[in-house]
């Protein structure tokens, strides 16, 4: 009975501590913890390096959020015909999921393949959440966007975006296992991004704008 659950947060851990943010920078010859703010997440890279590497990372990043979440509900709905297909099975699985990402949540944010740096856990929550939770997941990007866009604080706008799913999960009656990861995940990802509170609330926080053309 437990040995799925082990399994799950492992398997999550080593996903989630795939280093993408770093690899891509550093393919492009830039150490990505040394540049910028830092961080390994797509939009220090995307700051740094460009666009297109950015929104790699992100995307590469969620795929881990994914995975790590949706391989216990894919191994159930295979083995279906072979148990008893019952509620307590579909719940197990959702418990297995939840733990799964829990581990990709930590394994980015603290990566024992850099020395236990990391990102905010933004990308891969929201890989994992679209699996568990299409849409209040949905309707957090929708949130992201607007906030974004209205404020251009890419940190403002994660924020929203990660309180918006588990109040959208609660409302819409998710099961609880799944509301409880979404309101810890977070806080995770609130906690992640407390220094960048600090600068809101000074007024020094950075906003994302595009740089200036260079003159031909």
């Amino acid at each position: 009975m437990f040995t799925p659950f082990l399994i799950a947060a492992i398997l999550g851990y080593f996903l989630g501590a795939i280093p993408f943010g770093f690899l891509v920078a550093r393919a492009r010859g830039v150490n990505i913890f040394e540049v910028g703010s830092k961080s390994p997440g797509a939009t220090n890279v995307k700051r740094m390096i460009g666009r297109g590497p950015g929104n790699l990372v992100f995307a590469l990043d969620a795929l881990k959020g994914a995975v790590a979440a949706g391989w216990p509900l894919v191994a159930f709905a295979l083995g279906r015909h072979g148990g008893t297909g019952g509620m307590t099975d579909w719940l197990q699985a959702n418990e297995v999921a939840v733990t799964g990402l829990g581990g990709a949540l930590l394994g980015h944010s603290f990566s024992c393949f850099t020395w236990f740096k990391g990102g905010k856990g933004v990308a891969t929550g929201a890989g994992g959440f679209l699996v568990l939770l299409p849409i209040p997941t949905l309707i957090g990007a929708v949130v992201w966007l607007v906030a974004f866009y209205a404020s251009h604080y890419v940190s403002l706008a994660s924020i929203l975006a990660a309180v918006a799913v588990p109040t959208a999960a609660v409302v819409l009656g998710h099961p609880a296992i799944v509301n409880v990861i979404a309101v810890v995940a977070c806080g995770f990802v609130v906690v992640r991004h407390r220094t960048n509170i600090v600068r809101l609330c000074k007024g020094t926080e950075h906003k994302f704008m595009k740089k200036p053309e260079q003159p031909q």
